[in-house]
């Protein structure tokens, strides 16, 4: 049956122009296969693995924002935040447009005719961005392990990402003789959480430092061979762990306390938790 119903496809294809409803998980691999490069690959790759139960099996054509509700509601279901679920809808939306605007079969036609228009959700659950005052740094400093303090005040005075601070090594530094100070210079493919990823714009980023991150990597210097933030002899891999994380709680209670106001219950289990 299956090659009769291909053979039809073909000619269905070769004299009407008839393209193939090939299903996601054929376009999911292709795309996979063609974006080895990508930082987020590996990210990518999670986010189609949790979505193949849902519409592996669904043709291109048929995807659209009413097939996607049973991933969307089986994930709320488990706790995922909506930002997650719109990283992987975009995922979904990323392929559908190649489909429709690249990807061509033998006979010249696109994989799908046109793509359709996906909704993200609107995400609620995140909390937007704010700069810490002084009296919230200096708390925050204060409570965390010697080895995440010093990342922080780094990354603090340098403006430097998560990864680039855990991944420094000694021999991205340079000597400026001239200024009387020393810089770093951080590869555009040093690696990261994965070995793809790197700078965020693709170039080498030129790390220049204040009196504050100069007497930070002066503190680091000689305990390490080749990386410059480390903990007990061993790099640090991230930065936002429990370790932070409870230090963010009883820094917080701290402040709570010290202003006369009442402490929020997820506070107190948090910070219960690092005491």
């Amino acid at each position: 049956m299956y090659l009769v119903r291909r053979l039809e496809e073909i000619r269905q294809a070769v004299v009407y122009g008839v393209r193939l409803d090939r299903i996601f998980r054929i376009a999911a691999t292709k795309y996979l296969n063609e974006n080895q490069h990508k930082a987020s690959i590996v990210s990518d790759g999670y986010m189609l693995q949790s979505l193949d139960p849902f519409i592996g099996e669904v043709p291109l054509s048929k995807l659209h924002d009413g097939t996607l509700q049973p991933y969307i509601a089986a994930r709320r279901a488990e706790g995922i935040k909506s930002k997650t679920i719109n990283l992987a809808l975009s995922v979904v939306r990323r392929i559908l447009n190649l489909a429709a605007r690249k990807w061509r079969d033998e006979h010249g036609l696109t994989w799908l005719g046109t793509p359709p228009l996906l909704s993200m959700l609107s995400a609620p659950d995140s909390r937007k961005p704010y700069p810490l005052s002084w009296e919230e740094q200096k708390a925050l400093v204060q409570e965390l392990p010697p080895h995440l303090a010093r990342m922080a005040l780094f990354k603090v005075n340098t403006g430097t990402r998560e990864q680039e601070v855990c991944q420094l090594r000694w021999d991205w530094e340079i000597e400026v003789p001239e200024l009387g100070t020393n810089v770093f210079l951080i590869p555009a493919n040093f690696g990261g959480r994965t070995q793809n990823s790197g700078v965020k714009n693709g170039e080498d980023r030129l790390v220049v430092l204040n009196d504050v991150a100069r007497s930070v990597v002066e503190s680091c210097r000689g305990k390490h061979p080749e990386r410059v933030f480390t903990f007990e002899g061993e790099p640090v891999g991230s930065m936002n762990n429990s370790g932070w994380w409870k230090a963010r709680a009883r820094a917080s209670m701290k402040l709570y306390e010290a202003s006369g106001k009442n402490i929020p219950p997820e506070l107190l289990i948090r910070g219960s938790e690092g005491l």
